[in-house]
């Protein structure tokens, strides 16, 4: 690739769109590291431009990332078959720029876990216009040149997309102070030694799934049903030499908010070494997803290191 020199001003006209980039690539593949490097390659291919003649760089540079990404999602879906147990999205904890734009509704959900978790379902066509459409309010005719294809396919592929990512959704918004509240009382609950108050915060089709990535020991298979993950729950909050030794100590518990949803954070010598994701809905705690896996916490690691959090809740195990 023959790299161009840049002046200050066309460094400084990329990294006025890097946190946009950054904010597309994370929603299109689900990992804060991925969305760096494809940010980073963009670049490349921004330096070897003749920028000049790019008369609207964010569009020309959304076009280049959207498309590296899509390369990147046909190569982790095969990726994705051979990984060791469930696959989860990174988290992102509250004020990480990568989140994005949060003004609506739509857009706080389409950053969310459980969202994250869906568009894996859909192709990398349409997890492109979802998200460029859903989370950054393109228009279909910027999308359609975005990915080279027309203004009505561009239009059936959203209705496409959003009817997936709808129909597998019961999450419903709660305010911060509400958040906190579930999350207190599902530790509560937890921490009881009995199974009777967890029921009781679950929906009945309730699920819990963990992502260790074969790093750190997590069920190859969802708990589903009340009952069963109001046990499994019980059992992942009840004190053990066996998890002290497994986690080489007792982590602190924090509530937190990761990627909008509220959250438990367990965090060990300042080292974030758990973030466990709860999806809320109006009947009930309907969701738990514990990301583990040490290579995904990096950056909520890095996030928590760098703002102020009040006292734990407790020490874990």
């Amino acid at each position: 690739m023959l790299v161009m020199s840049l002046s200050a001003k066309d460094v400084d006209r990329f990294e006025a769109c890097v946190p946009r980039l950054e904010a597309i690539a994370y929603r299109l593949l689900g990992s804060a590291s991925e969305a760096e490097d494809a940010v980073q390659d963009t670049f490349l291919r921004w330096q070897a431009a003749d920028v000049d003649r790019i008369e609207v760089p964010e569009a020309w540079l959304t076009k280049v990332l959207t498309n590296l990404c899509l390369n990147q999602l046909s190569s982790a879906r095969v990726r994705r078959e051979t990984y060791v147990g469930q696959w989860l999205p990174e988290p992102l904890l509250a004020g990480d720029s990568m989140l994005g734009p949060a003004g609506t509704a739509e857009q706080r959900e389409s950053v969310s876990y459980a969202v994250l978790v869906l568009m894996e379902r859909l192709s990398p066509n349409e997890r492109a216009v979802y998200v460029l459409r859903e989370a950054f309010e393109y228009p279909h005719r910027e999308i359609a040149e975005i990915l080279d294809i027309s203004e009505a396919a561009s239009q059936q592929i959203f209705h496409r997309a959003r009817k997936h990512v709808v129909d597998g959704r019961t999450r419903t918004e709660v305010d911060e102070a509400a958040a906190k509240r579930i999350v207190e009382e599902f530790l509560a609950a937890a921490t009881t030694g009995r199974t009777e108050p967890l029921v009781r915060l679950l929906t009945e089709d309730a699920t819990a799934i963990g992502d260790g990535g074969g790093r750190i020991p997590v069920r190859t298979k969802a708990s589903e049903g009340a009952l069963a993950v109001a046990k499994f729950m019980r059992g992942l909050f009840t004190p053990g030499p066996a998890k002290r030794a497994l986690a080489g100590g007792s982590p602190e518990v924090h509530i937190a908010t990761a990627n909008g949803d509220p959250a438990v954070v367990a965090v060990l010598d300042g080292r974030v070494v758990g973030v466990l994701c709860l999806e809320v809905t109006a009947e009930g705690i309907a969701a738990f997803r514990n990301q583990v896996n040490p290579d995904k916490l990096g950056r909520a690691s890095r996030r928590w290191a760098a703002t102020e959090h009040g006292e734990p809740l407790f020490n874990a195990f």
